[in-house]
Formats: C-alpha cells, sequence, structure tokens
C-alpha cells in the first residue's frame, strides 16, 4: 500500500500567510507537465511495486489544470503502477475555479474528491487574506460539486486571526456544518518567514497572532464538531464516521508515499527525500532526465520521532509496541517522559497507546518534542 503526492506548483494569487512553493506565473505550466510525467517515469521504481491507494493533487492550486491535465497524470501514473480499484483521488480547488462547466468535466476523470480551500465565509476575512474568491462562490462551489455527484468533499477553514470574531467563528462553522459535507479541516493561522503576513506583523501594519484567541476558538470548535457528529481524528481533521482523507491518514501512519513536482517529499520507510523548491532548477533537471531531490537515510531516531510526532496528532494514538518495533526498549524510555504529561491530564495511556487529550491537544507539538529521542546522523 502506498500514495503517490502531485504538487501542481501554481497559483493565481499569492494568499498573505501561505510559504508553500509556487509561482502566480502560468507560463511554464505546459512544461512543468511535461516534466512531471518525466519525474513520474524516472521514479516508477521508488516504491517497488507496492499498490497505489491514494493520489492527491496539491498545491500551490491544482484547480488551475484543465480536466484533460488531471487526466493526464492519473493516466500516467496507471501505466506505470498498481492503482487500486477504490483509489481515493483528491484535488485541491479553489471555489472560483470549481464552475460548473470545470465540475463536470472532472467528474469524467478518476478524481473522487476534492478539497475545496474556503477558509472563511466572510468576505472582509477573505480579502485579508488575499484570497482570490469571495464568500459566495465557496458556498456555491461546494453545492455544484454536490449537484454534479461529488460526495466525497473535504473544506478548509482558518481560526485565530485578527478579524476572527468568537461570533464570526461560530457562524463560519455553522455554515460548513449546513453544507452537509462528510470532512472539515481547521486550521489556526500561523506566521510563517518570509509571508506577506510576517511583513505586515514586522512593519506594524498588522497586529500579532493572538494564542488565547486561537486557542479559545479552537475549543470551540471541539465542541461544535462533536455536537455535529464529527470525529476529530487528528488535530486539524475532522470527520463523519468513516469519511477520514486515507492519503493523509497515511502520512500520520507512516505509509510510503512518492512526492511529484518541485518541493515535493517522498518517503519510502528508510529514507526521505525532497525535490528543489524551484521551477527553473525542476524543468532544467527533468530536462536531462535527473530528479533534483535530496536523499536523507533516517536514522533510527529520526524514525522513532516521526512516528511519535505523527501518531500523536491522531485519535488512534501512539503504540508503545510499534515504537519497540522500531527500537528495542523505546518504550520504556518515552513512557517516563510522559508520565508528567499524564499524571497532568494532558495525555492518556490505554492499553500501551498513548493519546492527548482535549487539554493535550493544545500542546499536541510541544509534547511530542519532549517525547522525542536524540539524533545523530
Amino acid at each position: 500500500m502506498a500514495g503517490i503526492y502531485i504538487h501542481i506548483p501554481f497559483c493565481k494569487q499569492a494568499c498573505h500567510y501561505c510559504d508553500f512553493h509556487f509561482s502566480t506565473s502560468l507560463k511554464y505550466k505546459d512544461q512543468m507537465l511535461d516534466a512531471m510525467l518525466r519525474e513520474l517515469e524516472l521514479q516508477k521504481d521508488y516504491l517497488h511495486n507496492e499498490t497505489i491507494e491514494t493520489i492527491y493533487f496539491g498545491g500551490g492550486t491544482p484547480s488551475v489544470l484543465s480536466a484533460d491535465e488531471v487526466n493526464s497524470l492519473i493516466n500516467r501514473i496507471t501505466q506505470l503502477h498498481s492503482v487500486s480499484g477504490n483509489a481515493e483521488i483528491t484535488l485541491e480547488a479553489n471555489p472560483d475555479d470549481l464552475g460548473r462547466e470545470k465540475i463536470n468535466a472532472l467528474r469524467k476523470t478518476p478524481v473522487n474528491r476534492f478539497s475545496i480551500g474556503i477558509q472563511s465565509f466572510f468576505d472582509d476575512d477573505l480579502a485579508w487574506m488575499n484570497r482570490v474568491h469571495r464568500a459566495q462562490e465557496a458556498e456555491a462551489s461546494v453545492k455544484r460539486a454536490q449537484d454534479a455527484g461529488f460526495e466525497n468533499i473535504t473544506a478548509d477553514l482558518v481560526y485565530g486571526y485578527p478579524l476572527l470574531t468568537d461570533n464570526k467563528w461560530k457562524q463560519n462553522l455553522d455554515t460548513m456544518f449546513g453544507l452537509d459535507i462528510p470532512h472539515i479541516s481547521a486550521y489556526s493561522m500561523t506566521v510563517e518567514p518570509q509571508t506577506a503576513l510576517a511583513a505586515f506583523i514586522s512593519k506594524k501594519k498588522q497586529p500579532p497572532m493572538d494564542e488565547q484567541q486561537s486557542a479559545a476558538q479552537f475549543a470551540d470548535m471541539l465542541d461544535a464538531m462533536q455536537g455535529k457528529g464529527f470525529e476529530q481524528y487528528e488535530i486539524s481533521n475532522f470527520c463523519k464516521p468513516g469519511h477520514y482523507s486515507r492519503h493523509n491518514s497515511n502520512y500520520w501512519k507512516g505509509v510510503k508515499y512518492l512526492g511529484i513536482g518541485p518541493s515535493a517529499h517522498s518517503f519510502n520507510g528508510q529514507t526521505r527525500q525532497w525535490n528543489i523548491a524551484n521551477n527553473a532548477k525542476y524543468l532544467h533537471a527533468l530536462g536531462s532526465n535527473t530528479v533534483p531531490a535530496e536523499i536523507e537515510t533516517l536514522s533510527e531516531a529520526d524514525r522513532l520521532n516521526e512516528y511519535i510526532m505523527t501518531s500523536l496528532r491522531t485519535m488512534w494514538g501512539l503504540d508503545l509496541t510499534k515504537l519497540d518495533s522500531i527500537a528495542a526498549g523505546a518504550s520504556s524510555t518515552l513512557i517516563k517522559v510522559a508520565e508528567g504529561h499524564i499524571s497532568q491530564g494532558k495525555v492518556l495511556n490505554t492499553g500501551n497507546i498513548l493519546t492527548l487529550t482535549s487539554k493535550g491537544k493544545l500542546y499536541a507539538d510541544a509534547i511530542a518534542a519532549e517525547m522525542f529521542f536524540d539524533v545523530e546522523h
């Protein structure tokens, strides 16, 4: 079992908070697609004939591609790999790209899941973020997708930024619930270096993010999601029972995946590699039939720490038995560190499975970091 991630490095315009790799020029889109097809060929043995269970188009904004362009990439994958008959094939999309004609065209491709970047249902918030779409488009795009027969839909929201009052956050959640979709992702606004938002804050043009506001809105969201029957299966991801993102869940469970495109990452259990985050250099390398990737062989401590970081974020938790399968005796070392968090009500230990409590989820990254093993390369 394995997955393939395809990074589409193009956007119509830059969101002020985003630090993902992309270009706002579509000038080299055709060359980029040709290079990705070539990379798929060059990397065909990376997953060692594992069956492909998930394909995920991320970015950037994959919905800038036409249905034919999406199909060309999927067709190449099916030519080179054994793809499961019920594979989950997700396309990230912006609401403004999902007109009726585009959705109907995508319906004829193997794409069977949309991840729609809504972020907010308030126009002033969307303008503050520098999003292309507006609130009315967001609701309309979901309904058009549903009318066309797409049932497996997820959408994103963002909380914890200055314009978002608690009342507006409640309205955003209520509007999302009203769309009757089975999966919702919600992220706290973070200020990443070298983004427009970071520059605005450093120049005092915007206030910094308020951690207390973010924590309060996170807590309100947990109550609201639970009340509507959503499971919090990962810190930022909620779904109706059985509607987990299979692709993202595999990341958290340590399943192998191949990343295609500039800045894309790959993982095969023993090594991790990442492509250069530069479109021109990526195109030049693939023009010479070379994959421009850096490769890191993971040490025992690396593999332990990756498992700790990812598993603790999920409702399935950290399995101490699996920890020992990576390194004998690792669980006894870790449990000593965990005892303090258990006594503080942040971590539960149930049958050798460690999970975060609602209180612990507010400190997920810090708790994981305290449990990390020293890395020696």
